[in-house]
C-alpha cells in the first residue's frame, strides 16, 4: 500500500475518531454522480472543496452585486467576499460542534456558484423570462453538475450537492422543518448564510449612508457592531443546537429569540435598504440589462458566444439563462454596451475649402 493512500485513510480515521456521531464521515459518503477515482491524499469533501475553489464559477464571484451594485471602494462585499464569510462561519459552528469541518466549507464555497450578475435584481429577472422561472440555488447545482468545466461538471458528493441546493431560506420563517439540508453540515451552511448576509448588509448599508446606526433594531438581543451581533448569533447556534441535538431534535437551530431578532432585522433590510427608492432605481437599471440581453439572444440565437460551452439543454432559453447567470457584472455591462450602444468611430476631421 502506498504512503499516499495511508495519508488519506489516516485521516479519515480521524474524522471517525474525533467527530461527534452525528457528523458526516467522509468514508461514509452517499458518493458521487459518476465513478471517480479517490484522492490519495484528501478526503471526500476536502477534494469536493478543492474542486470548487479552483473553479471559474468560484472566480467570478469576486465580480458579481451582494447588494450594492458597482460600489465605489473596496470595503463594500462583493458575493465572493460574502461566500468567504459564510464559509468561516460555517466552519466555527462545525468544529464547535465536532461536525465535518470539512464538508461544510465545501457546501459554503459551492453555495452561490449559480448567482446572476447583479445579485438578487438578475436573479428576480432571469425568474420572469424562464417559463420554469429561476433560482439562484437551483443554477449553484446546476452549475456544479452540468455547467462547470465544459460540460463535465464537478462531480461532487451527494452531501456537497444536497447542501448547496437546499441553502436558501427565501423570506420565510427560519424555524423550519421542511426542505432541510440532508446532513447537519448543511443545516449549519443554511444558518451561516443569513448570519452572514444580514450582517454585512447592515454594515454595508451603514457605509453607503442608506441607515444609521440608531436605526438598527434589535440591538439588545444582537448588539451594535458586525462583530458582537456575529458572535452572539453564532454562540447561539452552538448553544441552542447542542440543547436540541441532546434532546433528540436532529436539527441545527437559533433559540426562538435569536431567531425572532433576525426575522425582525430582515424585515428592517428589506424595507429600508433592499428596497429603498435609490437601490431600487439600479436595480431596475441591471434588470433592464438582463432582459435586453436574453431578449437579443433568443431573437439571435447563433449569435450567443461561441467560446460559451456547453450548450446543455435542448431548450435555447435555458441555454441563455445559463450563459447569462454566467457573467461577471461588468462583462454584463460590456456585452450590453456591446450589442446597444453606438461606437463613435474614428474618422478624420473634413477640412473647409478656407483652411486650404
Amino acid at each position: 500500500m502506498k504512503t499516499s493512500f495511508l495519508i488519506r485513510v489516516h485521516l479519515e480515521q480521524l474524522e471517525r475518531n474525533t467527530l461527534s456521531p452525528y457528523a458526516s464521515f467522509s468514508d461514509a459518503s452517499k458518493g458521487r454522480e459518476r465513478s471517480d477515482k479517490l484522492c490519495p491524499i484528501r478526503p471526500l469533501f476536502q477534494h469536493d472543496r478543492d474542486r470548487i475553489v479552483h473553479s471559474k464559477a468560484f472566480r467570478r464571484l469576486k465580480d458579481k452585486t451582494q447588494v450594492f451594485l458597482s460600489p465605489e471602494g473596496g470595503h463594500y462585499r462583493n458575493r465572493l467576499t460574502h461566500t468567504l464569510e459564510v464559509s468561516q462561519i460555517a466552519r466555527t459552528i462545525a468544529r464547535a460542534l465536532g461536525l465535518n469541518e470539512q464538508l461544510a466549507e465545501a457546501i459554503a464555497m459551492g453555495h452561490d456558484l449559480g448567482h446572476t450578475p447583479f445579485g438578487h435584481s438578475g436573479e428576480r429577472a432571469l425568474a420572469r423570462l424562464l417559463p420554469s422561472g429561476f433560482r439562484h440555488e437551483e443554477q449553484s447545482l446546476r452549475v456544479v453538475e452540468l455547467l462547470a468545466r465544459q460540460g463535465r461538471g464537478l462531480n461532487l458528493s451527494f452531501e456537497v450537492r444536497d447542501g448547496i441546493v437546499k441553502h436558501s431560506k427565501g423570506k420565510g420563517k427560519l424555524l423550519k422543518k421542511e426542505g432541510l439540508p440532508a446532513t447537519l453540515e448543511g443545516q449549519v451552511v443554511r444558518l451561516s448564510d443569513i448570519i452572514a448576509y444580514v450582517n454585512h448588509d447592515i454594515d454595508d448599508a451603514i457605509g453607503g449612508g442608506f441607515i444609521k446606526e440608531r436605526d438598527i433594531p434589535c440591538v439588545g438581543c444582537l448588539g451594535k457592531k458586525t462583530s458582537e451581533r456575529i458572535n452572539r448569533l453564532v454562540i447561539d447556534v452552538i448553544q441552542t443546537s447542542m440543547d436540541t441535538l441532546q434532546a433528540g431534535d436532529i436539527r441545527i437551530l437559533l433559540s426562538d429569540k435569536a431567531s425572532a431578532a433576525v426575522e425582525e432585522t430582515r424585515e428592517f433590510l428589506y424595507k429600508e435598504v433592499y428596497d429603498a427608492p435609490a437601490i431600487r432605481r439600479e436595480f431596475e437599471k441591471a434588470e433592464a440589462i438582463i432582459k435586453a440581453l436574453f431578449d437579443h439572444f433568443r431573437d439571435n440565437y447563433d449569435q450567443l458566444p461561441r467560446y460559451y460551452q456547453p450548450l446543455v439543454s435542448p431548450e435555447p432559453a435555458r441555454n441563455i439563462a445559463d450563459f447569462i447567470a454566467s457573467l461577471t457584472d461588468s462583462y454584463a455591462i460590456a456585452l450590453y454596451r456591446t450589442l446597444f450602444i453606438p461606437e463613435r468611430l474614428p474618422y478624420p476631421e473634413l477640412q473647409h475649402d478656407d483652411e486650404k
